[in-house]
């Protein structure tokens, strides 16, 4: 193994009901986040927006880890959003033979996609 791979800076974030692992410079799809409360609802997130994710899990630095119980007071992860879109589309289908019902749905889920800035 190499000494640069265990010597990276990682965490474990905790955005939109899942966990990732993160480290610096990664890029991930996570699920659409609401932007700031305002006056008149909550305001749209653009592309190059920054993001700051609170809930921070576990971090390690490659000599210490630090657990959070459950979340790490202080702690932080930095990001940037690249990408705004919808994810490919899953048809739902509902099917009973011989009583004339079929239903059929699409969904397509917004997600962002995210690059890992800074990790503190």
């Amino acid at each position: 193994m190499n000494t640069a791979e265990t010597t990276k800076e990682f965490a474990v974030i905790e955005t939109g009901g899942k966990q990732y692992l993160v480290s610096e410079g990664d890029s991930l799809k996570i699920e659409k986040i609401k932007g700031a409360l305002t006056d008149s609802g909550y305001g749209e997130m653009k592309v190059g927006d920054p993001v700051s994710f609170e809930n921070v899990l576990l971090v390690d630095n490659g000599s210490d880890t630090t657990i959070g119980t459950p979340f790490i007071a202080g702690a932080k992860v930095s990001a940037e959003i690249t990408k705004i879109a919808r994810a490919k589309k899953v048809t739902v289908i509902k099917y009973k033979a011989k009583s004339n019902y079929f239903k059929k749905r699409g969904h397509r889920q917004p997600f962002f996609e995210v690059k890992i800035t800074k990790l503190a």
